[in-house]
C-alpha cells in the first residue's frame, strides 16, 4: 500500500497541472449536472419505511380517501381575551379565511372547526384543517406560503392566527447557517496557521477540503432528479466532509512539511507523505465509509441514502488528499520549506539525528498519562462512566413542531393546541379499514371505533367515513399524548396488537396509519436495527485495524474507547436536550424526545471519526516500535510526532461541527452537538489520554499477534516501512541513481 502510494504521489507531483485541471473539470461538469438534473429545489426530507403497515394503509388510501392520505395544515384561531372565536363577526372571519383557502395552491378540502368540533371548551381558540393529496413533500414552494397569506382577514377582525399542522412538521429550520459555516472555517483557518506557523500551509488544507466539498455535494444534488434525497443528508455530507478533508490534509501536509525540515527533496518528500501518511489517510477513510455505509443495515431508505452521501463525501476526501494535495505540494515547491532557522526545523533536524531535545506538549502529555497508567485508566472510565449515566434515560422520537423554533408560526400553533385542545390533536392517528369481508360495512365500522375508545390512552374517536362501495372505511383517532410521546407509540401498538380480535369480531381488517403512524415504525425500526448495525460496523472496522496494526489488542482497544466515549455523549445528548441542562446555551428552547435516527448516525460518524485518531496516533507509535522494539518509548515518540496534528484536527472538527449547532433545524443540530462533544471526548479523553495509558499497561504484548494469524494476514505496510528501508539504502548507496521512486 505504502510503495503504491508513494508511486501515485509522484505522479501527481510530475503530473501536477495535469492533475489540477482534473479535479477542476470534474466540479465544473458536476456543478452543470446538478443545475441541468437536480438541485435544492427537488431535496426531500419525508421520513417512509416502504413496506411497513402505516405506508401500506397511506398507498391504498390514495384511491379510496386521497385528501387523508395527504399531509394537513392547521389554522389556528385566537380569539381576543374575554372574547370567543365563537361570536358573530369572528366566525364570519373564520368562515372568510376557510373559504379563501379552498382556492390556495393544492389544497383538495377544508374542514371548518365547527364541521370538525375543534373549538375549544372556553371558546378561546378554534382550529380550520386543510387537506391536501400529496406527501408534505410533494408540496410546491409556495403553497404553505398562500395558505399563510390567506389568514389576514382574520387577523384585521382582531383574531390571532398561527398557521401549522403535518405539512410543516419538522425541525423547523433550514438545514444550515451561512454564519456558521464562515464561524467553522474561520476557527479552522486559525487553528492552521498557529499549526504551521505559515498562511500558505494554513490555507493548502482548506483549499483542498472545500474543493472536495464542491465535488461531494455537487455530485449528491446531480442526483436529486433521480433519487429521494434530503436536505439532511447534503448538510451531514457537507459536515463529514469538509470535517475529514481538513484533517486529512492536515496530516499529510505535516509528514511533508516535517520531512522537509529534515532536508528530503520536494519530491522525495512528497512521494514519501502520500505513502506513509496518505496511507494512514486511505484507512482511515475506510473505516468512515465502512460506518456509514453500514447505515443501509438498517433498511431505512432516507437514511441509506444520507450514509451513502457522508461515505461519498469521504471518498472524494481521500482522493482529494491523495492526488490534489501532492500536486498543490508541487506547485509551492520549495516554499512549503521551513526556513533554517525556524523552530519547526531545528525541531525535525533534531530528532532526525536523534537528539532528544525538550518533550513538546504532547509528549508531555503522554508521559504524564503513562506515569501511573492504570490510575489514568481507571480515572477515564470513570469520568466516562458517570457521563453516561443519563443516557439510560434516552428517549427517541421523530421531531415534530414542538421542537421548532419558539418564534416560528408552526410551533405556535402547536402550543396553542396543546394548550386549548389536547395535544393528541397535532398528531392523530388514522384507522384504514378493509370491510369487505364484514356483513355490514357501518355496523363493523361503528363497533370498531367504539371498541377503540375504551382503549388506554385514547382522547376521541371519530365518525368513521365509508367509501362509496362500502369496501372501506376511515376512523380518526385523537391521543390523549403528542406526536412524539412514547404513550403515542403504546396506543398504535395496542391498536394493532387488538386488530386480529377486531377482525374476528367484524370481519374487517384494520391497519393504524396516518403520519404519526409512520413516525412511531421509522423510530421501532430504528431502535431494532441499532443493535445489529453496531455490531457490524464495529466488526468490520475491527477486521480493518486488524490488518492495519498487525495487533490484537490495538483494535480492542480502539472499540472499547469508542464505546466509552459514544455512550458518555448519549449522555450529555439527553441531558442537554431532554433534560434543559444548559439548553438555552445551544438554542434549544424546548425539551423533547431526541431524533430516533441520531444514534444509529452518531455511532457510524463518531466510529469512523475515532478510527481516524486511533490510526494517525498509533501508526506513529507503531512505526516507532517497529523501528526500535520500546514499547513505552514508541508511545511518547509516537504522542511527539502526532500529539500536535491530532489534536489541531480534532479542534478543526469540533470547530466545524459546533459551527452546525446553532441552526434552527432541530434534527441537524443535534447531530452537530453530539458529534461536536463526541470528538472532544474521544480526541482527547480516549484517544490522547486513555491510549497510551493502555499501550503502555500492556508493554511488548499491545503489539502482539499469534504467528499462524500473521501469517495469513496481508502485510499493508501502513507505515511504510519499506519506503524508510529503501530510502536508507538510498542514503548509504555510492550510486548516483535513486533507488525510490524510479
Amino acid at each position: 500500500m505504502a510503495t503504491f502510494l508513494y508511486r501515485l504521489g509522484c505522479l501527481a507531483y510530475r503530473r501536477r497541472r495535469l492533475v489540477i485541471l482534473f479535479w477542476l473539470v470534474l466540479l465544473a461538469v458536476l456543478v452543470a449536472c446538478m443545475t441541468a438534473f437536480g438541485g435544492h429545489n427537488k431535496l426531500n426530507d419525508e421520513f417512509t419505511i416502504p413496506g411497513s403497515e402505516s405506508q401500506q394503509a397511506l398507498d391504498a388510501m390514495k384511491n379510496d380517501f386521497p385528501t387523508a392520505a395527504g399531509t394537513s395544515a392547521q389554522i389556528v384561531f385566537i380569539a381576543p381575551s374575554g372574547k370567543r372565536v365563537t361570536d358573530a363577526s369572528f366566525a364570519d372571519a373564520i368562515k372568510k379565511v376557510d373559504d379563501a383557502a379552498k382556492s390556495a395552491p393544492q389544497v383538495a378540502g377544508v374542514v371548518s372547526p365547527s364541521e370538525s368540533g375543534l373549538v375549544s371548551d372556553d371558546g378561546s381558540t378554534a382550529v380550520t384543517q386543510v387537506l391536501y393529496t400529496v406527501s408534505r413533500t410533494e408540496l410546491e414552494d409556495a403553497t404553505l406560503t398562500a395558505l399563510e397569506d390567506v389568514t389576514g382577514t382574520a387577523g384585521k377582525a382582531g383574531l390571532t392566527t398561527h398557521v401549522g399542522g403535518l405539512a410543516f412538521n419538522g425541525g423547523g429550520g433550514d438545514g444550515g447557517s451561512v454564519a456558521g459555516d464562515i464561524v467553522g472555517l474561520t476557527v479552522a483557518l486559525a487553528v492552521l496557521a498557529v499549526t504551521f506557523g505559515s498562511l500558505m500551509c494554513a490555507g493548502m488544507p482548506l483549499l483542498t477540503a472545500l474543493t472536495g466539498v464542491g465535488v461531494g455535494v455537487t455530485g449528491v444534488l446531480s442526483l436529486t432528479g433521480a433519487a429521494t434525497i434530503s436536505q439532511t443528508a447534503v448538510t451531514l455530507a457537507t459536515m463529514i466532509g469538509l470535517a475529514v478533508g481538513i484533517d486529512y490534509a492536515l496530516f499529510i501536509l505535516s509528514r511533508h512539511r516535517s520531512q522537509l525540515a529534515q532536508g528530503v527533496p520536494v519530491r522525495e518528500s512528497v512521494g514519501r507523505a502520500i505513502g506513509t501518511a496518505g496511507s494512514a489517510v486511505v484507512f482511515a477513510g475506510l473505516t468512515v465509509i465502512i460506518a456509514l455505509v453500514g447505515l443501509a443495515i438498517v433498511n431505512i431508505p432516507f437514511l441509506t441514502v444520507m450514509g451513502l452521501a457522508a461515505a461519498g463525501a469521504v471518498m472524494v476526501a481521500v482522493g482529494v488528499a491523495t492526488t490534489l494535495l501532492p500536486a498543490l505540494f508541487g506547485l509551492a515547491g520549495e516554499r512549503l520549506r521551513p526556513a533554517r532557522d525556524s523552530k519547526a526545523a531545528r525541531r525535525e533536524q533534531s530528532m532526525a539525528a536523534g537528539i532528544v531535545r525538550a518533550p513538546n506538549f504532547g509528549e508531555r502529555w503522554a508521559r504524564r498519562a503513562t506515569r501511573r497508567p492504570l490510575l489514568t485508566v481507571l480515572a477515564v472510565v470513570a469520568v466516562l462512566g458517570l457521563a453516561a449515566i443519563p443516557a439510560t434515560s434516552l428517549s427517541l422520537a421523530l421531531p415534530d413542531n414542538s421542537s421548532a423554533s419558539s418564534e416560528s408560526s408552526q410551533r405556535q400553533a402547536f402550543d396553542q393546541i396543546s394548550e386549548t385542545l389536547g395535544s393528541g390533536v397535532n398528531g392523530p392517528l388514522i384507522i384504514f379499514a378493509d370491510t369487505a369481508g364484514s356483513k355490514d360495512a357501518e355496523q363493523a365500522t361503528q363497533q370498531i371505533a367504539q371498541t377503540v375508545s375504551s382503549y388506554p390512552g385514547v382522547a376521541a374517536v371519530s365518525q368513521p367515513q365509508i367509501n362509496a362501495k362500502a369496501e372501506t372505511a376511515l376512523i380518526q383517532v385523537i391521543p390523549d399524548s403528542g406526536p412524539s410521546d412514547e404513550a403515542t407509540a403504546d396506543l398504535v401498538n395496542t391498536i394493532r396488537d387488538n386488530a386480529s380480535a377486531l377482525q374476528h369480531d367484524t370481519g374487517a381488517k384494520i391497519k393504524a396509519t396516518g403520519t404519526t403512524a409512520v413516525q412511531v415504525d421509522v423510530s421501532e425500526q430504528l431502535r431494532a436495527a441499532l443493535l445489529p448495525f453496531t455490531a457490524v460496523v464495529v466488526g468490520l472496522s475491527l477486521v480493518l485495524l486488524l490488518l492495519v496494526f498487525r495487533s490484537l489488542l490495538v483494535p480492542l482497544k480502539a472499540a472499547g474507547g469508542f464505546l466509552l466515549s459514544v455512550a458518555a455523549t448519549f449522555g450529555a445528548v439527553v441531558a442537554v436536550f431532554q433534560w434543559g441542562w444548559l439548553s438555552s446555551l445551544f438554542g434549544v428552547d424546548a425539551t423533547g424526545p431526541v431524533a430516533s435516527f441520531l444514534p444509529i448516525i452518531l455511532i457510524a460518524v463518531l466510529f469512523g471519526l475515532a478510527m481516524d485518531y486511533e490510526v494517525f496516533l498509533v501508526s506513529r507509535m507503531r512505526e516507532t516500535y517497529v523501528r526500535t522494539g520500546d514499547p513505552r518509548g514508541c508511545v511518547h515518540a509516537g504522542a511527539r510526532h502526532a500529539s500536535r496534528v491530532v489534536t489541531a484536527a480534532a479542534l478543526i472538527m469540533i470547530a466545524v461541527f459546533a459551527s452546525f449547532t446553532y441552526t434552527d433545524d432541530m434534527i441537524l443540530k443535534q447531530i452537530a452537538f453530539s458529534l461536536a462533544l463526541g470528538v472532544t471526548l474521544d480526541a482527547f479523553l480516549v484517544r490522547m489520554t486513555l491510549v497510551p495509558a493502555v499501550l503502555v499497561l500492556a508493554g511488548r504484548a499491545a503489539w502482539w499477534l499469534p504467528r499462524p494469524l500473521a501469517r495469513l494476514l496481508p502485510d499493508l505496510d501502513i507505515e511504510g516501512e519499506k519506503l524508510h528501508t529503501a530510502a536508507d539504502s538510498a542514503d548509504t548507496s555510492t550510486t548516483t541513481v535513486p533507488v525510490i521512486g524510479q
